[in-house]
């Protein structure tokens, strides 16, 4: 049996002590916005497209390293988790995963894009059904570390 591998980029964006999550077409599960990465695309690219398709939003990425000048070579912005999900029995997913903040709690998502989005306080994700205890977790978390300190 052959696994398949793909690389994704999610992001838990927080405003004003809530997370964003969407209610998936397919899985119908609440998660936050993201989706694959195309040929050639860095994570972090992937991780701002799909938020503005999926939601409308501009955001800042959270950046937990220290940025440093290093000439010509382009410091990336680390995920703040990278995550190996399994999809079904063939299929998984390696997950960049980041943590952003919106500075509107307006939402308008591309067409075709997912119409179920909600923001939660961490209160209502932790009691939320259909929810990915991963998700559940980071959720607050971001919540907790973004909630407090606007990055600029």
């Amino acid at each position: 049996m052959e696994i398949t591998r793909h690389f994704t980029a999610t992001t838990f964006i927080v405003h004003q002590n809530k997370v964003l999550l969407h209610l998936h077409k397919k899985l119908n599960i609440w998660i936050p916005v993201g989706g694959h990465i195309d040929r050639d695309e860095l994570p972090q690219e992937t991780a701002v497209r799909e938020i503005k398709e999926e939601s409308g939003l501009d955001v800042i990425l959270f950046n937990p390293d220290k940025q440093v000048a290093m000439g010509d070579v382009r410091q990336l912005i680390r995920p703040m988790y990278i995550l190996l999900e399994n999809i079904n029995q063939f299929h998984q997913h390696i997950d960049f995963m980041y943590f952003a903040q919106a500075d509107t709690f307006e939402l308008s998502p591309q067409n075709n894009e997912t119409n179920n989005l909600k923001w939660f306080t961490s209160e209502e994700v932790i009691k939320l059904e259909g929810a990915p205890e991963n998700a559940k977790k980071l959720s607050v978390e971001a919540i907790k570390l973004l909630s407090n300190s606007i990055q600029k």
